[in-house]
């Protein structure tokens, strides 16, 4: 897989991704099996602790996780998901997603995507597991 067919990917499901957009995520970095997200905190992502939803975080690393497990080629949909929580995010926190394959398999990949501040701590750790189906992108 080439990084230009793993952007074109990218590409084309961000552009179909209206959630992504609304979240104001901005795509940083593209490569097969890889990808590197960012986005800003709003005000209106605070529950009422005065802190990012727990959602706003996972669905940041969900995004970066689907966008590295099609990016090999092949449609690919997660079966599994779990997040931990390890720092409180504020409105104004920028945080970037970055999302490496651990194992990927004919049917089955692993990928684990770090969230972190613009300080580099360590927000949040997630883990997805993805079916691999056999249809390819078509780029």
């Amino acid at each position: 897989m080439t990084m230009e067919k793993a952007e074109r990917i990218v590409d084309q499901m961000y552009s179909k991704d209206a959630f992504s957009q609304w979240l104001g995520i901005e795509v940083v970095a593209v490569a097969a099996g890889h990808c590197v997200l960012r986005m800003e905190v709003r005000e209106t992502m605070l529950n009422g602790f005065g802190i990012a939803h727990g959602g706003i975080s996972y669905s940041l690393a969900d995004s970066a996780l689907a966008f590295a497990s099609n990016s090999q080629g092949r449609h690919a949909l997660s079966i599994e998901t779990s997040i931990s929580h390890t720092a409180p995010l504020k409105a104004g926190d920028i945080i970037t997603a970055t999302a490496t394959e651990e194992q990927c398999s004919r049917r089955i990949g692993l990928y684990r995507v770090e969230v972190r501040k613009a300080d580099g701590q360590l927000a949040a750790i997630f883990k997805g597991t993805v079916y691999r189906k056999s249809q390819d992108w078509k780029v």
